[in-house]
């Protein structure tokens, strides 16, 4: 193969080599060497990649759609990977725009070993939060978009296995319950700790028996009478609850005056369990709830609890959506967190029938906003593939609801229910936001916020 003359070295014609295996670096984009490749007879330090060599002087790059980027040598700060260095560019002079060379070349689709999904880099410039790494960036993801996920560049190339060699001279954490060592660095990273007085600590004190791999088998309720079916299957007709003192019963029977149901304080439904004595009723899904629950909110199990553990008035306000609730509360008394029922039910990656996307929950130290209401908040389910964000007030809205003696249902809506450019609540007649959620009676063509067809105690009753 004929000597190469390089733009970056036009006095010294570099050669071919076919096969390197010297690991030498390339001198432009940094990694080692191990195939074709050329060199300069002069400078014996100076190796390209064979890649490298033959790079066109200038293309056009969907990051910089505009103009040409035009292939040059020096120090420059890359758009992408946000680094500045020493390394074969891809520059616009007109915007000062650059990219090295290793980010200007992403791999369209990547085969990612840690996922049953290929990632496609996403060509656009978005703000995200790498789902991997839990940090937020700006630059080009790659996705998936059946799992609704994004992924920095460096961490789509994490292999799923890693070993991890620690220098046993010196200090480290270790626990011999887990069999788990930590770095002292990574241990005693503020983020990373929690602000307790080991000194106060006594050995076993943090251990919770109950709370192992069963911490969602320890119910609230024990059976007291059951009904076998044609098929064999067992219902529970009668329980003993934990926060009742007479025994409950199954019944399919219709309930009046919009009745709630005792835990989650949302509308009940047959079949429902009930008290003949005391108007108590609870949804089966409620009578169920686990005793304990490891949620992701919240670093330490929850307990449930009949009434808040702070407040005497049996009433509360939840710690994720701010709403007042005198339903159960899942409580951390330590940490004097509390969580309502509707909202410990909330998965970490959800669907909604609001957004056409998976919705994953972020949780920032900056307030993110709704779009189903506007309000700021520091947790919102997020969307990965637009701006779309959803609080966990809105998450948790009843689908359908009934309004005082109004004949009809009203059924959450995500658009508004015609194009007139003039929208108003027939509650209290004042105007809606028509990019917001509301509540709509389709037989009476009725439409109300939110908040005026649920109250202003939506989880009181």
């Amino acid at each position: 193969m004929e000597p190469l003359q390089h733009f970056s070295q036009p006095k010294h014609p570099l050669v071919f080599n076919q096969n390197e295996r010297s690991g030498k670096d390339c001198y432009r984009c940094l990694e080692p060497i191990f195939g074709p490749s050329y060199s300069c007879i002069d400078y014996r330090w100076y190796y390209h990649h064979k890649s490298c060599a033959e790079l066109p002087l200038g293309l056009h790059h969907p990051l910089h759609p505009i103009h040409p980027l035009i292939l040059f040598n020096g120090k420059s700060k890359c758009e992408v990977c946000k680094e500045s260095r020493y390394e074969y560019t891809y520059r616009c002079y007109h915007c000062d725009f650059n990219l090295h060379i290793r980010c200007a070349s992403f791999i369209p689709t990547l085969d990612a070993e840690f996922h049953n999904h290929p990632l496609t880099l996403f060509w656009n410039w978005i703000t995200f939060t790498c789902n991997l790494c839990g940090k937020d960036n700006k630059g080009t993801p790659y996705q998936c978009n059946p799992c609704g996920l994004s992924i920095h560049r460096k961490c789509a190339y994490l292999p799923p296995r890693l070993k991890v060699v620690l220098d046993t001279r010196y200090g480290l954490y270790y626990c011999s319950k887990c069999d788990f060592i930590a770095h002292l660095n990574c241990a005693i990273d503020e983020t990373n700790r929690e602000d307790i007085n080991l000194l106060e600590l006594k050995d076993g004190e943090n251990e919770d028996a109950e709370l192992d791999q069963s911490i969602e088998l320890a119910a609230a309720y024990k059976v007291k009478n059951v009904k076998v079916r044609e098929d064999g299957t067992e219902i529970a007709i009668e329980i003993e609850h934990f926060n009742h003192e007479h025994d409950l019963k199954l019944t399919d029977e219709e309930v009046h005056n919009n009745e709630k149901c005792d835990g989650c304080v949302r509308a009940i439904f047959p079949p429902f369990y009930g008290c003949t004595n005391f108007s108590f009723f609870l949804h089966k899904s409620c009578a169920r709830l686990p005793m304990k629950k490891q949620h992701p909110l919240h670093r330490h199990p929850l307990t449930l609890l009949q009434k808040s553990s702070r407040d005497e008035r049996q009433s509360f306000v939840c710690d994720v959506c701010f709403q007042h609730c005198n339903g159960f509360v899942y409580t951390c008394v330590p940490c004097y967190f509390e969580l309502d029922v509707q909202c410990s039910l909330v998965p970490e990656i959800l669907t909604h029938k609001g957004h056409k996307y998976q919705l994953i929950l972020s949780y920032t130290s900056f307030k993110q906003s709704c779009s189903s209401c506007g309000d700021r908040r520091y947790r919102v389910f997020r969307c990965t593939s637009c701006e779309f964000g959803l609080d966990f007030k809105c998450t948790t809205l009843p689908q359908t609801t009934r309004y005082k003696q109004h004949e009809h249902p009203f059924t959450l809506s995500y658009a508004a229910e015609y194009d007139s450019g003039e929208y108003y609540c027939d509650i209290c007649e004042e105007e809606r936001n028509p990019n917001h959620w509301f509540y709509y009676c389709v037989d009476c063509t009725y439409p109300a916020h939110s908040k005026c067809i649920l109250g202003e105690y939506p989880n009181k009753k």
